[in-house]
């Protein structure tokens, strides 16, 4: 059986949920395209559904993530992957959705996407998701002080990095194309 817990005592280990339908100032920050090498580490998790209802998950770093407006984000995927061609196949039925779940300054933040096909697919399977619903976990008693993170390799650091701002380049692109259309 459970024991009750004080009012104080569950006022700190309460879970604060903060929903949100269009990214926060400092989200928009953080996946603006800028400052990638700066931003060296992050790692965000995506999860794809096929239509079976199996899952697969990517881990996108920063220099994959851009957010061209409040409501969006278009991200970046190597065109073999399974994720890319789940997204792909479930696009064309009109039923493409992803989860993309992360830690940033001490929270944990998971966002559901509607997600579309974008037409520059030179090197990279781009797509552009729209916000469906998200939100902002915090307890009051503790701070995440990461989620997956990685370090590059300082032999490999500047090509990442400029790997990186060419990939958010081409989600620019891609994403000016479809809004032209």
């Amino acid at each position: 059986a459970r024991t009750p817990m004080s009012d104080s005592s569950s006022r700190e280990r309460a879970l604060a949920v903060q929903a949100f339908d269009e990214w926060p100032p400092v989200l928009r920050a953080l996946f603006d395209g800028t400052g990638l090498a700066g931003k060296e580490g992050f790692t965000a998790s995506l999860v794809v559904a096929d239509a079976d209802a199996s899952l697969r998950t990517s881990l996108l770093s920063i220099g994959e993530l851009y957010a061209p407006d409040s409501r969006s984000l278009a991200f970046a995927l190597w065109p073999t992957s399974r994720a890319a061609r789940m997204l792909d196949a479930a696009v064309r039925l009109g039923r493409a959705r992803a989860a993309l779940t992360f830690v940033h300054e001490g929270a944990f933040y998971q966002v559901q996407l509607r997600v579309d096909a974008l037409v520059d697919r030179s090197t990279l399977a781009c797509f552009i998701a729209s916000i469906d619903a998200a939100d902002c976990q915090r307890v009051r008693y503790a701070e995440l002080s990461s989620g997956i993170v990685f370090a590059l390799q300082p032999e490999h650091r500047q090509a990442a990095i400029d790997r990186w701002c060419q990939q958010i380049d081409c989600l620019r692109r891609a994403v000016a194309a479809r809004n032209a259309s």
